[in-house]
């Protein structure tokens, strides 16, 4: 049975500069956007893949020739991320989960559980935690709900204990994922990419090997630094 819930990927245009800032000085901005579109190529087939009943991508940006088809666009809303992740899910009249473009690993079995047929029949919210504190997945029965949103302090170690604290406080049954890693740094690149060696995130890593290089050797121009709170 098709699951009747909405993918909704929050993603920037990989964009040299823009996306990615932290895997430098391993990786010129030119780099690490290769890897970032890296990863949100992975993410975005993997949607494809799973029976959602509607994808869209939130974008902060243009669409780009990485972009297939099967995909709604909608630009992402102004403000903080929390503002932004809440007006993804206004997108939504119905079960929506929302992911990013940190988690080029992500597979069909770490998501099985929250896309079978009677998925939210016993749960209100899904929650996928971040190594980093963070969080990688947000499912929501009932997406017209800033309050579980707004307000939630975003890009901190305990932003995922405090969005989880939000949902549990508002009575929700949350059901958790597995602890994922994001990719910011060039240490989790290099992780991630071992553990998932089929991807094209993977790939473009082994392409571009910056982790072999002196750290001075690829040093560019400093990248600009991503404002405060931006989806990665």
């Amino acid at each position: 049975m098709k699951a009747a819930t909405t993918l909704l990927v929050i993603a920037k245009s990989p964009v040299a500069g823009r996306v990615k800032t932290r895997l430098t000085p391993y990786c010129t901005a030119a780099e690490a956007a290769v890897l970032a579109e890296a990863a949100l190529r992975d993410t975005l087939a993997l949607g494809l893949e799973l029976p959602f009943s509607r994808r869209v991508l939130v974008l902060d940006g243009a669409p780009g020739p990485w972009l297939p088809d099967g995909y709604e666009v909608a630009p992402q809303t102004g403000g903080g991320l929390d503002e932004r992740l809440a007006g993804a899910f206004a997108l939504c009249k119905g079960p929506a989960l929302l992911v990013g473009m940190d988690t080029p690993q992500l597979t069909a079995a770490l998501l099985e559980s929250a896309l079978r047929p009677d998925a939210w029949d016993t749960r209100d919210a899904v929650f996928g935690p971040a190594a980093d504190g963070g969080f990688w997945a947000l499912g929501l029965a009932e997406p017209a709900r800033p309050d579980l949103l707004l307000g939630v302090p975003m890009s901190t170690p305990h932003t995922g204990a405090v969005q989880r604290a939000r949902l549990t406080s508002a009575g929700l049954r949350v059901h958790d994922l597995p602890l994922l890693r994001d990719v910011d740094t060039p240490s989790d690149a290099a992780d991630v990419a071992a553990l998932a060696p089929a991807t094209h995130f993977a790939a473009a890593w082994r392409r571009l090997a910056p982790m072999s290089r002196p750290a001075a050797a690829t040093a560019a121009a400093p990248a600009a630094p991503a404002p405060a709170g931006a989806a990665r």
